[in-house]
């Protein structure tokens, strides 16, 4: 017998509130992936995005570094404010601004679509992977209800991409405030491992209807670990490792959610 279980189900006592089940469910995901992460397969894994993003790289520095820089250095000689700063620093005995700022632009525009593409490749290639390999071992009893995966997750890959890069580009300007540089660098981080990654980690097991309810429902989840996640980016090491080992948080994190799920409406009695 089959008993379907209400949203208006009276909570256990001692149930932990919605914020502190959240954040335990957030560290037990990061614990969880950094044991996926040791695994032999998980290792060799971390190479192709990162190659892959470090190829890019190397292909965009060679063909638009010497266009970017020009335009770059066209379009600062029409900036008064950067004209009058470059005047004043020449004055005082200073270097010259634009020697250094232009570089600096190119590099924030350019770093970051190698970046956005290692994650996307993780997304759509290595997220099969490890969903693979986590299922197999600690969520073998979880169905795949999950239609046209492919599809659902290189369309997301997309318009992420696309959304991240165009993002990057407007409000690239506001990098002269301080001290926006850094926390536009972590929203729009955060965006991507967010939006890209909590999609793939489910897509495969989840029907349609249940992907939009754990997307509805851990939300906050989903942000906190993009978060985290973007910190850890600022810390050059771990653009090697990144991509993989948040698609493995998003994996335990995402999983465990639908398992979740699948418990609380269904009670076999």
């Amino acid at each position: 017998m089959t008993v379907m279980r209400t949203d208006s189900a009276t909570p256990e006592p001692g149930r932990l509130s919605s914020a502190g089940a959240g954040a335990a469910n957030v560290g037990q995901a990061f614990k969880r992936a950094l044991v996926s992460q040791c695994h032999p397969t998980m290792l060799f894994a971390v190479l192709l995005p990162f190659l892959i993003a470090l190829a890019g790289c190397l292909l965009l520095l060679y063909l638009f570094w010497t266009p970017l820089n020009d335009w770059l250095a066209a379009e600062a000689a029409r900036w008064d404010f950067v004209n009058r700063a470059e005047d004043w620093m020449l004055a005082m005995g200073l270097f010259s601004l634009k020697v250094y700022l232009v570089p600096i632009i190119a590099v924030a525009i350019l770093l970051p679509v190698s970046g956005i593409l290692g994650l996307a490749i993780a997304a759509v290639f290595v997220m099969p992977l490890v969903l693979r390999h986590v299922g197999q071992r600690e969520y073998a009893g979880i169905a795949r209800q999950g239609k046209h995966a492919t599809a659902v997750s290189v369309w997301n890959a997309v318009w992420v991409s696309a959304a991240f890069a165009a993002g990057w580009l407007l409000t690239l300007p506001l990098w002269l405030v301080p001290p926006m540089a850094v926390v536009l660098s972590i929203f729009w981080w955060a965006f991507a491992f967010s939006r890209m990654m909590r999609v793939d980690a489910i897509v495969e097991h989840a029907s349609p209807a249940e992907r939009k309810l754990i997307l509805e429902r851990n939300n906050g989840g989903f942000w906190t670990i993009g978060l985290i996640c973007s910190l850890l980016n600022l810390l050059p090491p771990a653009w090697v490792v990144l991509p993989v080992f948040s698609a493995l948080v998003y994996a335990h994190y995402g999983l465990e959610a639908l398992k979740r799920l699948r418990q609380d409406r269904v009670i076999d009695v």
